[in-house]
């Protein structure tokens, strides 16, 4: 059976009867399951949409204590078709005023949707102030709020603020509602996901949100380990090393790692001052509660290896940095740290690790690569160059 000439007649019965506007281009070299939506092939997306509605289903994410972080409202539930018109709206250009940086331009996937620069450049070559959160497993957070400095009620709220910061990307809300309704592959994404084919800034915002909350990041070593889950019990198929170090990670030798990084999706549920200041207020500056100066929303650790820099001025290169500063050099002067990182005393608590617990908790934080993250084709760039 000639199932390319059979899609081929069914899909422009479809765009003569009106419910399309754009073109379609097959070739031999297409996969069975693509379309491709611009005169130019240049959009490529499945027939069937990716099932994006289960990706965030985990087993190992089910249990109370990681569904307690879960912020994905009962308003703006991830549908199939939502978050592939998010995919497209996140990874198109023409959201920025002289279309020339996408969200995804600052969110890499190859780089665990951060960025690989300390600060991100924006669509006329400016500098952003803080470095560019990763998004994987942002749904898991419980308050909902985002930026490192909180001031983002909802992920809805955050997706449109970059796409309007003067530095960033530049777009009027206005602006932003003419440019994506001219283009001709939206009306049928917007119709797809919402019913008919209006454009407005709350289905921008609810589809990019959608996305986003898709991007769950769980295939790692540690996660596919076999062995009882309780942190003090050894995992049989991790090396001696690795085992060290999830023992230091959990707090089986005075030092708990895990007390801001908790659940399977390693998230932390407040934001934490963790000495790493370096003259910014964070949620404070926001929310003029002193209990929060010098505090920043946390990412999971998650494929934490594997997008560096860090912290939320970029100002460590390398995870062995980071070990360092919570080893060695927590400021004794910072009087608002986060309360598991002073002790009885009120001074700052130094892991105080030797170098082979370093190699160990370096070790272990590598078992929670996610590989598959950084290259699964649902959340990878639907426009081919």
């Amino acid at each position: 059976m000639d199932t390319s000439r059979i899609f081929k007649t069914s899909f422009f019965k479809l765009l003569f009867s009106g419910l399309v506007v754009f073109s379609i281009h097959s070739c031999s070299k297409d996969k069975p399951n693509e379309q491709r939506f611009l005169a130019d092939g240049s959009l490529v997306l499945p027939v069937t949409p990716y099932n994006y509605e289960a990706f965030a289903q985990v087993p190992l994410f089910t249990d109370p204590f990681t569904q307690a972080q879960d912020n994905e409202p009962n308003h703006n539930k991830i549908s199939n078709w939502g978050a592939t018109l998010g995919r497209v709206l996140f990874y198109d250009k023409k959201l920025s005023k002289n279309q020339s940086i996408a969200c995804a331009s600052c969110h890499i996937q190859s780089h665990g949707f951060s960025d690989t620069a300390r600060f991100s450049t924006g669509f006329l070559g400016g500098k952003t102030g803080r470095h560019s959160m990763s998004l994987i497993n942002s749904r898991f957070y419980a308050s909902g709020k985002f930026f490192w400095d909180e001031r983002a009620e909802t992920l809805e709220d955050q997706v449109l603020m970059p796409i309007q910061d003067h530095v960033e990307m530049g777009m009027s809300l206005d602006s932003l509602v003419m440019v994506i309704s001219s283009q001709s592959y939206y009306p049928i994404l917007f119709k797809k996901a919402f019913g008919n084919e209006e454009v407005n800034p709350d289905r921008i915002s609810k589809a990019l949100a959608q996305f986003v909350r898709s991007i769950v990041a769980y295939n790692t070593p540690y996660h596919r380990a076999k062995g009882n889950r309780d942190p003090k019990e050894a995992f049989p198929d991790f090396s001696a090393k690795e085992n060290l170090g999830k023992e230091i990670f959990f707090g089986s030798k005075s030092i708990n790692c895990s007390g801001c990084h908790a659940t399977e999706a390693f998230v932390a549920d407040n934001p934490r001052n963790n000495g790493v200041r370096n003259g910014d207020f964070g949620v404070y500056a926001h929310n003029r509660n002193e209990q929060y100066l010098g505090a920043f929303k946390s990412t999971t650790l998650i494929d934490i290896a594997n997008r560096g820099p860090y912290m939320h001025d970029g100002s460590f290169n390398t995870l062995e940095e980071v070990i360092n500063h919570y080893s060695d050099s927590i400021n004794n002067d910072d009087r608002h740290l986060d309360p598991h990182l002073v002790d009885e005393n009120g001074h700052a608590f130094r892991m105080n690790l030797s170098p082979q617990e370093k190699d160990a908790l370096l070790a272990f934080l590598h078992t929670l690569s996610d590989d598959n993250v950084r290259t699964e084709p649902a959340y990878s760039n639907p426009f081919v160059e």
